[in-house]
């Protein structure tokens, strides 16, 4: 196939480049990329022979004639995790509107966009309604799924909000999913101890140990509970479910023990306070349901084993806040954390079936994914594999930066699998989806 009969794309907001790698491994041509990143620019041209552009503010009218137009624009003002300042956002709440300005000024056959779930229930589905009008006022047929790297037998939960558009979209279907036939697990995208993985530092051993403790003494006819263990709990009495804390008297709250059993007798107010969990000394004068339940939920749990864990408390007790927050989120999985994925979060220590990595957002290093198995932490072409682009050249030499990048990315499997179904059901033949000699002038005609 020749580039001048190839389809054209242009690739937005382009990151690592999760749609160039999806969109040519489908036989189309990359005509134009866009990046504020420097890095992430010079990184697109070793990976992909072309230097995007910068600001789609500015270099929106650089955007050259194309037939697909991609775009996995920024999705921290729709994020739950974000600001959830939507178009609002002053950093980038205005970016869809210069993707506007390109169709608006090209016309492009189909649109790709991949974004966080939460856009499509953002500001009570508003935000969704105006892109949506936006794209089918402008002529498009419009349709959006959630779709996750699982579905496609990657070993990465991870839903994503998929959105194309086509002047017709009757005959597009979104992509199979996998059946499950073969079982997911992570090692299907692990080295076996590779030499550049950073391994687990003493202190984080100590803590996987002490909670594997904590597994080995509940007893097995125990169900292990399915909300967020918070060892300061144990112990601990301070009142919680009428009002706050902060809100009582000194000589009051003098009756009580704060985390872990400490008694807050003969303290000053601010001792009390500094004696409770970091969530318990809120301003508020109530707590939210949802902390009033876990606390409550946390102190009858170890009413309940505190013959079992009495003499383990004082292990937990010496870690940091976050570490003695434990959660385990495979019911029925062996009471064991070796043989699972882990996670050390500000929420705590996360255990999770190693069916699947944990969703890759924009990671910070203490973040990233642990396999226990060899006590280290996933490595940034690892972290790639999940996100289908063990293919790339170089990822950023700094680990904060590519665990970021890698967040961010589109999974290029996921993208790949839309686009091969969108371009096959807009183009009039069948054949679209398993040949690459995709005539630019098929697609115009099947949408005449």
């Amino acid at each position: 196939m020749s580039n001048s009969s190839a389809l054209k794309f242009v690739d937005l907001f382009s990151g690592l480049g999760g749609f160039h790698l999806a969109l040519t491994g489908l036989g189309c041509e990359c005509v134009f990329a866009s990046e504020i990143d420097r890095d992430l620019q010079e990184l697109y041209q070793i990976n992909h022979g072309m230097r995007p552009s910068s600001d789609i503010r500015f270099a929106w009218k650089d955007v050259p004639e194309h037939d697909i137009l991609c775009a996995g624009f920024p999705c921290q003002p729709f994020s739950k995790a974000g600001s959830q300042k939507g178009f609002e956002c002053s950093d980038s709440g205005d970016l869809f509107d210069y993707i506007l300005k390109v169709v608006d000024r090209h016309s492009p056959q189909l649109l790709i966009f991949e974004n966080v779930p939460n856009i499509m229930r953002h500001n009570g589905g508003q935000t969704w309604e105006r892109i949506k009008s936006s794209l089918k006022g402008r002529g498009y047929d419009v349709k959006a799924t959630e779709l996750s790297p699982h579905q496609f037998g990657i070993p990465q939960v991870r839903p994503r909000a998929l959105i194309v558009a086509a002047r017709d979209l009757s005959r597009f279907t979104w992509p199979e999913l996998d059946k499950g036939s073969s079982p997911l697990h992570l090692s299907s995208v692990l080295d076996t101890r590779p030499s550049d993985a950073d391994l687990l530092a003493d202190d984080y051993l100590a803590y996987l140990e002490v909670w594997e403790e904590f597994l080995r003494l509940i007893p097995n006819s125990t169900k292990m509970p399915s909300f967020p263990i918070w060892a300061m709990e144990f112990g601990a009495s301070y009142p919680f479910d009428k009002r706050s804390p902060k809100s009582y008297q000194q000589a009051y709250l003098a009756r009580f023990k704060g985390s872990f059993g400490q008694s807050l007798a003969k303290m000053s107010k601010g001792q009390q306070l500094a004696s409770l969990p970091a969530y318990a000394r809120s301003d508020d004068d109530e707590f939210p349901r949802w902390k009033i339940r876990f606390i409550q939920q946390n102190r009858e749990f170890y009413q309940q084993n505190q013959q079992y864990l009495s003499g383990w408390l004082a292990k937990v007790q010496e870690f940091a806040p976050s570490f003695q927050k434990f959660e385990w989120n495979w019911q029925d999985g062996s009471r064991t954390l070796w043989d699972k994925v882990v996670q050390f979060r500000a929420s705590g220590i996360r255990v999770k079936n190693p069916a699947s990595a944990p969703s890759l957002v924009a990671l910070t290093t203490s973040q990233v994914p642990v396999i226990p198995w060899e006590k280290r932490y996933m490595t940034m072409q690892e972290c790639a594999r999940l996100q289908s682009m063990g293919a790339l050249k170089q990822l950023p030499e700094s680990k904060t930066r590519a665990y970021k990048a890698l967040g961010n990315a589109v999974n290029v499997d996921v993208v790949a699998a839309v686009a091969k179904n969108l371009i096959a059901a807009t183009s009039g033949t069948a054949e679209a989806i398993d040949s690459p000699k995709l005539e630019r002038t098929d697609l115009v005609a099947g949408l005449a």
